[in-house]
Order: structure tokens, then sequence, then C-alpha cells
């Protein structure tokens, strides 16, 4: 339908030069086009001038002026599909998705076959998942323009994206029957992949096979067309033909894993012997194939494994192979094949250094006629520092790599195992000077340059980890910033908790928000591709695209980002920053020595902190004001400035916000969502939640953790807290204690909370960790079993389990933020204790751990008795 308001023949050219302007981003000329028409006093409340001249201020960031003019523009003439398109393309421009599409449904009411409206309105329809309404409008486009390919895909993964494959399958097959395809042709490919895939899923998986072996020749994904019949052979049950591909992917590349892992299914596996021939078969065939070598290790037992591992050990020590410990790390859950590797190793080890040899059995003649080269002892001594690390007994690992280094001090490798070593016995000072030093012998190698970096940030060297990590990146620019530009989230995540240990809270949400942006810019790169991959017919990408996106926000970055965030924000609601200053610090004459030597370390800290915001605030504003000289000057490409704009995080107005628990939940929605299986998901709801009140809410965090059986301490407190919430509470309404009572039933069974806590405690009273979570609920029910709740949960005693440094860390943690009220006594005789269990920890030790020499190495508690000899520690 036509403007109720249309321009003369000249003023309409105009207008479409405007447009012109619009599409190739020449701003400045598009708004003096615009001054041009609305200076004449019949036009000056033209409706689609006034909303094409908001369009151009919008993207150049004046949006208040933008949004004026558009508004006026639908006033006076609400009739203009151009001023309802605008109004949408202004709401999509702020992400304002639904308000989008109204204005775009609005727009096709006036002009139903706008092809561009529905582009756009189909663009937002698949952003926000609206499937329905996406089929819809796919079918107007494709009924509008039948002669376009991207009509037809759009319309058949409108129907995929509904798992209607019926009609997928019936409008790929026709648009199919047109095609003219060529020789080696890429896209008519991958349309027959994509309905092989649609078949696959609608498990029609005969159907799928003889559809591959009718277009064979058209396929050029050979590797793909190979896996997808080796795994529809054996949906099917056809074993036989499924092991035949397998096989032949196996010859192709020997290096894969799924492979073997396909071809062990499909075969009847009776004995460990027939198993082992699959890989001794290949070995055969391809002797230089490394993994048909390690695979077996993971099912031999007995005299096999030792035979086995003992030809891979030596081997790999031999060629000097610093990824051996890694590679054999997954059978150290079986407690027999440790004691065998540590048993070959250590003959290894006395035997290289009497006779230069693997076992005192061999000799020079049996060994081809050569000695083993000294690298062999190196990496022997390197893998047995891994070996007795992992097992805890860091005596062992101080004494084997310190021969090591003192043979070879020049390789970067080992420098790195007693880093970690330190770090496993809890001085992450000593850990992060060993990967300095690493990375000062090799400053090329950029993991070993992160791994530094790492290692600092765990030690809460912030600064220092940034200045490591500029050495690869954008000269010109701070490293944070460029590694925040690069979406770098395992250094945010990292600095995040640094400066959450540091209680700098401002700077730890910074980081936090950030990674919460860069997963949300990863969700609206898609508009990129909604149109891209049906151009390029990606289709089996594109769909897995979608599917990715659902559920992208269960990532391990998104999960770690926001559960310190969410952590903070519960800290920042009961301690706020700004009431931080107690009344003894408003008056320093109250002070002793001390404590107002501490008082001016904090305000010094303050107000450095305070001087460094202004200085990054005055510098961005510096940079923007530059930026928008450059862009007035040129009056282009503003619309990529607009991009790159984004509101600054400062770090005093994130800790200062208003409402700590709404930001929270901010964090928390996607995890109950995307990661419910996860316990600390439902311990989070149920804090914030019990924070504000909401019984039912609580409840149903209390019920999603119940539902994962799981025995986690801290849910258990969470359970005990809020069955004594609901006992205390008299208030609430009919209907809510109904709901309560009724489904509390079947968590409860109507125990009390005393009964509750005596029953998880007699499960588990072996174990440290449960111990802890019982001696807190014991507390927080009667504060005046204090005593008895800090033996509980200081017991260190030889027949308990879970005596680690990690575990020693929490118990400490919970005596220092006073979860037993007052005991600094206890705390103190508890820290020598733990001292005098783990001599290397940091957070134990009454001053700073310094490095003794290598004999002077001492266990870190593994005379005691208390180290589970298979406790695995973080490597």
């Amino acid at each position: 339908m036509p403007s109720k308001d249309p321009l003369p023949s000249k003023e309409n050219t105009i207008f479409k030069k405007i447009l012109k302007c619009y599409e190739v981003k020449q701003y400045r000329q598009g708004l003096k086009l615009c001054k041009h028409i609305l200076s004449n006093p019949k036009f000056s409340e033209h409706g689609e001038t006034l909303a094409m001249k908001g369009l151009i201020l919008n993207c150049l960031s004046r949006k208040e002026e933008a949004y004026d003019h558009v508004k006026r523009g639908l006033r006076n003439d609400l009739t203009s599909h151009v001023c309802w398109h605008v109004f949408g393309l202004l709401q999509r421009s702020d992400r304002k998705y639904d308000e989008a599409i109204k204005a775009y449904r609005n727009a096709l009411r006036w002009d139903k076959d706008n092809l561009q409206i529905m582009r756009d309105l189909s663009l937002l329809q698949i952003q926000m998942r609206d499937y329905d309404g996406y089929r819809e409008t796919r079918q107007r486009l494709l009924e509008l323009r039948p002669g376009q390919r991207a009509s037809w895909i759009g319309y058949a993964i409108s129907w995929h994206l509904l798992k209607d494959y019926e009609m997928a399958l019936a409008v790929i097959e026709e648009f199919r029957k047109t095609l003219n395809p060529k020789p080696y042709d890429y896209e008519y490919s991958e349309l027959i992949l994509y309905q092989s895939s649609i078949l696959e899923e609608a498990c029609r998986y005969q159907d799928a096979i003889n559809h591959l072996q009718k277009y064979e020749k058209d396929i050029v994904d050979k590797l793909f067309l190979e896996e997808s019949r080796a795994r529809l052979y054996q949906l099917l049950g056809d074993t036989s033909s499924s092991a035949a591909v397998y096989r032949n992917l196996i010859e192709r590349n020997p290096e894969n894993s799924s492979y073997y892992k396909g071809l062990e299914s499909c075969c009847n596996l009776e004995t460990i012997e027939v198993r082992q021939k699959i890989y001794s078969d290949v070995l055969e065939q391809q002797p230089r194939a490394s993994l048909p070598k390690k695979l077996p290790l993971t099912f031999l037992t007995g005299d096999m494994f030792r035979d086995h591992v003992d030809e891979y050990l030596r081997r790999s020590l031999r060629k000097g192979v610093p990824s051996l410990f890694t590679s054999l790390k997954p059978l150290y859950t079986d407690s027999s094949k440790v004691s065998m590797i540590q048993q070959l190793t250590t003959t290894y080890y006395r035997t290289l250094i009497d006779k230069q040899l693997f076992h005192p059995e061999d000799t020079i003649e049996s060994n081809e006629g050569e000695l083993e080269p000294p690298t062999t002892l190196l990496w022997t001594q390197a893998y047995l520092a891994q070996h007795y690390d992992y097992l805890g007994d860091f005596k062992q690992a101080f004494h084997h790599i310190n021969e090591a280094l003192d043979a070879t001090p020049t390789l970067p490798e080992l420098q790195m195992i007693k880093g970690k070593i330190f770090k496993h016995a809890g001085n992450m000072q000593l850990a992060a000077q060993h990967l300095d030093e690493a990375q000062a012998m090799d400053t090329a190698d950029r993991y070993i340059n992160c791994v530094c970096a790492k290692y600092m940030l765990r030690n809460n060297q912030v600064k220092e980890a940034e200045a490591m990590c500029q050495n690869f990146t954008r000269e010109g620019a701070s490293a944070a910033d460029n590694l925040n530009e690069m979406q770098c989230m395992w250094f945010q995540t990292e600095c995040a908790a640094a400066y959450s240990r540091r209680q700098q809270w401002g700077d730890a949400l910074r980081h936090c928000h950030q990674v919460d942006k860069h997963f949300t810019e990863i969700t609206e790169d898609q508009f990129d591709f909604h149109t891209y991959c049906l151009r390029k017919f990606t289709l089996r990408s594109y769909v897995s695209l979608l599917r990715l996106e659902d559920v992208l926000r269960n990532h391990r970055f998104y999960f770690k980002a926001a559960s310190i965030a969410i952590k903070i924000y519960l800290h920042l609601h009961s301690h706020p920053v700004g009431d931080e200053t107690s009344h003894g610090e408003s008056n320093p004459s109250n002070l002793s020595a001390s404590e107002l030597k501490k008082l001016k370390n904090k305000q010094r800290k303050a107000q450095k902190k305070a001087a460094e915001e202004k200085a990054a605030a005055e510098e961005a504003a510096k940079r923007q004001t530059t930026a928008d000289k450059n862009n007035k000057a040129s009056g282009a490409d503003a619309d990529s400035e607009v991009s790159k704009k984004s509101d600054e995080l400062l770090p005093s107005k994130l800790e200062r916000c208003a409402d700590p628990l709404e930001q929270a939940i901010r964090f928390l929605v996607p995890l109950q969502t995307l990661c419910s299986h996860k316990i600390e998901s439902h311990i989070f709801a149920y804090e914030i939640y019990s924070r504000r009140g909401k019984p039912l809410l609580m409840l149903k965090a209390i019920k999603g953790g119940y539902n994962l059986h799981t025995r986690d301490p801290r849910f258990h407190v969470c359970m005990v807290k809020f069955l004594i919430y609901v006992r205390a509470a008299s208030n609430l309404p009919d209907s809510v204690k109904e709901v309560l009572d009724k489904e509390m039933s079947s968590i409860y069974n109507n125990v009390t909370p005393q009964s509750l806590n005596n029953k998880f405690l007699d499960d588990n009273k072996s174990s440290l960790p449960h111990r802890l979570a019982a001696a807190q609920a014991m507390y927080y029910m009667d504060q005046s079993c204090q005593t008895a709740a800090l033996e509980l949960a200081c017991s260190l005693d030889n027949s308990l389990s879970g005596i680690t440094i990690q575990n020693c860390s929490e118990v400490y943690a919970s005596l220092t933020k006073q979860d037993f009220g007052e005991c600094s006594e206890k705390m103190d005789s508890y820290k020598k204790s733990c001292y005098q269990l783990f001599p290397f920890s940091s957070v134990f030790s009454p001053e700073p751990v310094v490095e003794k020499p290598s004999e002077e190495v001492v266990c870190n508690g593994v005379n005691s008795g208390h180290h589970d000899p298979l406790t695995q520690h973080e490597q």
C-alpha cells in the first residue's frame, strides 16, 4: 500500500538517494538529503523521511534523537510500511527482538508482499526460535520467489527444525529435481548429505544407506560418507558391514579413537585376547601408529598389561615424549596398574643409573648393541616425579625432579613439572616462580607463556600475568583489553577468581560481566549465519550451529564466571561495600596501633584503586572522543564504530549495585536452565532465594538438588536450613503451606533437622567434607554446640578420608569466616596441625615458604598416613 503522504517526483528522487546513502553507509550525506526534504514546510512532517533520518542517526550513535524522529514519523504516517520497518530495525539494534517482530508484522499489514521485510522477519524468528512463525514466513517467501534457492532451503529447514521430517524431505527432493549438478559440485553434495542426516534423525536408517549409495558419485566429502555408513550399518544391526567400514576408516586414519570404539562395538569380543587382536592386526599393517599401542592398556590386566606397558614405557622414554604421563594418567584409576607402573619405572631408574639399561636382566646385545642414552634416565626421572606427585608423595616427587634438574637445568619441561608439584603441594608462589623460569628458557613458546600466566593468576599476581601475556598480544594496546577483544575467556575467568580472592569485588565482577558479554555476542553472531549458510549450502553445519547456540551457556567458562559472580553478589548482599567501614574505623582514636596501620594501608589501596579507575575512565573518554572526531570527519563506518562501542564496566559501580541479588539471578537463570545436572546450580538458587525470602523458589531448588541423588555436603547444609526455615515460618499463606507440606513429605519423610543431620553424619562419618557440613548444620541449629561442632569439623584422625590440602583449606576458611562463631584459639591450633601435614602449603604456613635444597625437601604429609595413595590432584 502506498504511503498516505506521497512525495512529488523531485523529492521522491531525493528520498531514493537517502535510501542509497543508508545502504552504502554515507550517513552524513544522507542527513543532508533528509534536511533538504524536511526543510520544505510542506514536507517538514513527512513520516518516511523522518523515519529514515532517525535510522541514520541511530547509525551515528545518536539514539535519543533517532527514536524521537522515528516515532514522529510513525505518528505522522501509521500506514507506511517504511516507518514500521525502520522502527523494527531500531528495536533490533537494541536487541528488543520481540518488539522488532511486532513492528515487522505491522509493516507487512501495509505491504504484505515486501520481500525485504519478510527476510528480516524470518531472521528474527529463527533467532528467537519461533519455528512456527519462521515456517510461515519461509513459505510465503517461497510462494513469492520460487526461483530462488534460499527460498526452498529455508522452507525445508523450517520443517526440519519442527521435526516434521517427511515434509522437510519432500521439499528438498522437489528442489533437488530442479538442479543440474556439475562435476565435483560441493553444494549439491552438501544437499545430498543433508538429506541423509534428516533420514537418520527420522530413524529411517535403511533409507539413509540407500540414499548414500544412490548418490555416492555426487558426494564430495568421502570421509563423512564412510563414517555415516559405518554408523548407519551399526544402527541397523548389520555389524559385519559396519566393522568392514570401520576397518577401512582405521586404515585411513589409525589415530582416531572413535573408529576403534565403533569397531569394538561391532565385534563379538568374548575374551581379552580377541579384543587385543583388533589392535595387533592394525599394528601389523601400520607399525608406526601410536593409538593402537596405547588403547589396549585400558583393558589388559595382569602379565599382559605388564608386558604391553613395559614396551610402551620403554619406547616413549627412549624417544623422550614429554606427554607420556598425561597419556597414561587414565590408567591411574586402577590401583593394580599403578603398582605395576611404579615397579617398572623404579626398576628402570635404578638400572639406568647402574648399567644404562632398562632392566637388570638386559644386556647390550639384547639392546641392539647399544646402551641407553643419558636422556632416557632424564625422562624416567621426569615421569617418576609426575607419578609420585599424582599419588601425593611429594618427597619422592621433589627428589626425582631435582635430580633431573641438576643434570639438565635448561629444559623448560622440567621446570614446568616442578612448578606443578609445588601447585599440588599448596604453594602457588613457588609454582609461579618455576613456571616463570620455564618461560624465560623459551620465550617463543606460547603454551608455556599461557601456563605461566595462569599460575601467576592462581597466585593472585594479576598485573604480572598481564605483562606475561603482553608478549603475544597486539602492540600498542594493553594485554587485558586485547585479550578481552579476542574473547580469551580462560584468562578472564582466572582474573575474576584472582580478584575475588583478593576481595577486589568490582574488578572480579568486571571480568565476569565481560565473559557474559562474550556469550551474548556469540549468540548475536548467529545473524551472520542465517543468510550465509543458506547461500553457501552449509546446511548440516548450520543446523548444528543452531542446536549448539541453544545450549551455549552450559559451557564451563560461563559456569565458572557465573559461579564467581553469584558468590560475590551474595557476599555484597550481606556486606555492602558502602557499609564496610566500621564504627572503629570512622573513629581512628579508638583503634590500636596495628589496627590503625591496617586502616591506613586499606585507605591507601582504596585511593590507588580510585586513581586507577579515574585514569582508565579518562583514557576511555579520550579514545571515544578521538573515535567520534574520526567518525565525524569521515562520515562513514559509523555502524562499525557503534558495534565497537560498549559501556564501560567500572568496578566501583559494579560492587555498589543497588540490588546484588537481582544481578545474581541474571547469572543464575542460564545455570538453572542448562546446568540443572550440576548440584551447584541448585545450591546457588537456594542461597539467592533464601535471602529473598521466597519459600516456593527455595523448595524448587531443594527439590532439584534432591532429584540428582547426590550426597554433596554443601547441599546437605541447604536442606537442613530450609527445614528449619519452614518449621519456624508462621506467617506463610495457606496455599504456600499446602504446597510445602505436600512436596517436603517426599523429601524429608517428616524428620526433624537434628535427625536429618545425625543420619547424614552416620552415613558419612569417615569423610572430612561431610563432617564439616554436619558440623556447620549442628552449629546453625544450636550455637551452644560450638565445642562439639568444632571437634567434629577439625578432626584430623588417621581413619578419616579426604584429608587433602583442598578440603583442609575449606575447613580453615570456614573457621576464618566464623561459621562456628568466634574460635580464634581453635583456628590457630588447626592451622598448626595442618602445617604439620602440609608444610609447603602457603595457607597453613606461619611465614612465607621458601624452597629448600633437594636433600632437605620434606614430604607434605605422606609419612603421616593421611593420604590416599590414589588421591587425584588437578593436573
